[in-house]
């Protein structure tokens, strides 16, 4: 035999030992309910003779995923040395797994939310669990988790209880996403930031989630992360060496106990871009019930912000808020002093002419609930008795200012103050660059949250076609709507069809407007009528970056909000929607240049049925808000 064969044959009995050390190749199928949806898990040897972790997913056989590797960096020598154990001197964690056991289930249930865009929310998903343990230090175990729904997939990291009660710190995340070639991202780089339909190379910066993809295949895709309530922010990355492929970017290590699970990494996929609206209840079956055993002091409403803070002009607004129907007034910014001083305190009033508790006892006359600003220094030194103060005081929510974002530190903090507040009968409304991650099903008296690019830029139409696509599907958005503000770069109409088109249980109107700028023009109606959480959500038709059209459903009321960007738009609405064999009146308000008002806004009726095609003539940034009553 010549020596190159027995040099072959000695390598090839080598890689063969390696691979038996390490056990077969595990890969693993698991389908959503519907079947459309498949994912593949696999832990196989690469050609280096290291153990990887990977997944891809198909819709219908078309790629959505190509193979992505699945990873965290760890580091635990420090812990690992002062506590005794056996330190772990791999230089990639994941390489010396091996897979224990495999484990399947199937999960339908339905769950009713406190406040949502449905009256009821079905979790049904196929699930995958892949057990796996550190075969040269099997001190540590941890499995991978995968669930496969209708609406996407989602994977995460759990961590069983440590026997020897070794802490985990996670350096980083290197869970890849391999897009098919083509694909363009709504890319943002931060939570308040512009939109661009960008391709995946060259990005300026890191990428904020939920990230909406178009994929060249035609599906749209949202990459997301849920339940983010005990770790570091993640958004997406360009991958340095994969073309096509983005990676997740933790914003800081987390340091962990155990047991624990990281947030999960959601994948929607929809064959037409409503679909991801219609079905963005998927992040909120990615978190826990709720833990809040009596939730009936939690009352969603619409609410205006005080622009003046004097008792005269306090009271004004409360009138104007009972005359059209509003439930809440906030009192923001600066009420209490310096908000970014810790010398502030957020429990005495810092202006000479602004009487609270006759302001309190005024509105509650009214039937109108208050909400206070409290800025993040405020809440950091004195959310231990605060909360309960202001339930003392009669104050209905807080809305959280400037609040820290990212860090683990400041995503556990938030997590801890959103159970403080619970605990006092409290509701919130969180503000700047948080986002999310369907955390309102856990803690529904978290109502709502900025992490927008809303009024208070004044961004143009086409931004505003864009959010309900993106933003939205991490949860309720407070966009501040306004009416009245000279800066806004809508139609009235727009701004109009925004309350329908935006969800959020405590809906921000009149962000920027004073009652004497108003004289109770006759559209406003459509905001006196309107509620702010729903029993049934359809999107007949929409794109990102074009325009959208929503319709919900209010008990036997329903209530469509159209609008389109910077380019004028016809949009044949079907109504369909509606229960065949009913008639009803529709009262739609459109942009009319003719209307005999400043805002030129005309209404008009007709009756309508299921087999009704409205021609909806939407000018440029422009909008039409319809309601429909049964006749």
């Amino acid at each position: 035999m010549r020596p190159f064969s027995r040099t072959f044959i000695a390598i090839a009995s080598l890689c063969i030992a390696a691979r038996a050390a390490a056990g077969p190749d595990t890969v693993e199928r698991i389908a959503s309910p519907d079947g459309h949806i498949v994912l593949e898990l696999a832990h196989k040897l690469d050609a280096g003779g290291k153990r990887n972790l990977s997944y891809n997913v198909r819709y219908d056989g078309d790629v959505v995923i190509r193979d992505s590797r699945l990873a965290l960096r760890l580091d635990n020598h420090l812990n690992e040395n002062a506590m005794a154990l056996p330190v772990d001197r791999h230089a990639d964690w994941f390489e010396s797994l091996r897979v224990t056991g495999v484990h399947r289930a199937s999960h339908d249930s339905t769950w009713t939310p406190v406040t949502g865009e449905r009256a009821h929310i079905r979790d049904h998903y196929e699930a995958l669990t892949l057990d796996l343990i550190k075969d040269d230090n099997p001190l540590y175990k941890l499995s991978v988790e995968v669930r496969a729904y209708d609406e996407g997939v989602a994977l995460r990291f759990a961590f069983p209880e440590n026997e020897k009660g070794a802490y985990y710190r996670i350096l980083g995340e290197d869970t890849e996403f391999a897009l098919p070639a083509g694909t363009r991202a709504w890319f943002h780089g931060w939570a308040q930031g512009p939109y661009a339909l960008m391709p995946l190379a060259h990005w300026p910066d890191e990428a904020e989630r939920p990230l909406t993809l178009a994929l060249p295949n035609g599906l749209s895709v949202a990459l997301l992360e849920g339940r983010m309530v005990d770790y570091a922010r993640t958004k997406f990355k360009l991958s340095p060496d994969k073309a096509d492929t983005l990676v997740t970017s933790m914003h800081d290590p987390a340091d962990l106990i155990s047991p624990f699970a990281t947030p999960w990494r959601g994948i929607m996929i929809a064959r037409r871009p409503g679909q991801l609206i219609e079905h963005d209840d998927f992040i909120l079956n990615l978190n826990d019930a709720s833990k809040i055993a009596d939730t009936s002091w939690i009352k969603p409403g619409k609410i205006m912000r005080v622009m003046s803070l004097t008792t005269q002009d306090a009271k004004a607004n409360i009138d104007f808020a009972a005359r059209h129907h509003l439930q809440y007034v906030l009192f923001d910014f600066k009420w209490y002093g310096n908000a970014f001083s810790f010398d502030a305190d957020a429990t005495k009033v810092a202006i000479p002419d602004f009487d609270l508790p006759g302001i309190i006892a005024y509105a509650k006359s009214k039937g109108i609930g208050v909400w206070l600003y409290v800025n993040q220094q405020g809440l950091l030194a004195q959310s231990d008795t605060l909360f309960q103060t202001y339930r003392d005081w009669g104050v209905a929510g807080v809305k959280f200012g400037y609040v820290q974002v990212g860090s683990h530190r400041w995503t556990t903090w938030l997590e801890k103050t959103l159970q403080q507040a619970a605990a006092a009968h409290i509701m919130v409304n969180v503000h700047d660059d948080w986002r999310p991650t369907g955390e309102q099903r856990t803690w529904p008296n978290l109502l709502t949250a900025e992490g927008i690019r809303g009024n208070e830029e004044m961004p143009d139409a086409t931004h505003n076609t864009v959010l309900p696509f993106v933003r939205f599907l991490a949860g309720p958005a407070d966009y501040t709507i306004c009416y009245y503000d000279p800066r806004i770069r809508t139609t009235h109409a727009h701004q109009l069809a925004l309350a329908v088109v935006y969800y959020s249980p405590l809906q921000t109107l009149y962000w920027y407007d004073k009652p004497e700028r108003s004289h109770d023009e006759p559209e406003l109606a459509f905001w006196d009528r309107i509620p702010t959480t729903w029993d049934e959500t359809r999107v007949p038709e929409g794109e990102p970056g074009r325009g959208v059209t929503i319709a919900r459903r209010k008990g036997d009321e329903w209530f469509v909000g159209s609008i389109t960007g910077n380019d004028a738009r016809r949009v044949a609405l079907k109504l369909d929607f509606l229960p065949k064999g009913r008639s009803y009146e529709a009262t739609i308000y459109a942009d009319d240049p003719a209307a005999p008002t400043a805002t030129h806004v005309g209404i008009r009726t007709r009756t309508v049925d299921a087999a009704t095609v409205l021609q909806l003539d939407l000018p440029a940034s422009g909008g039409q808000a319809i309601w429909l009553r049964p006749r």
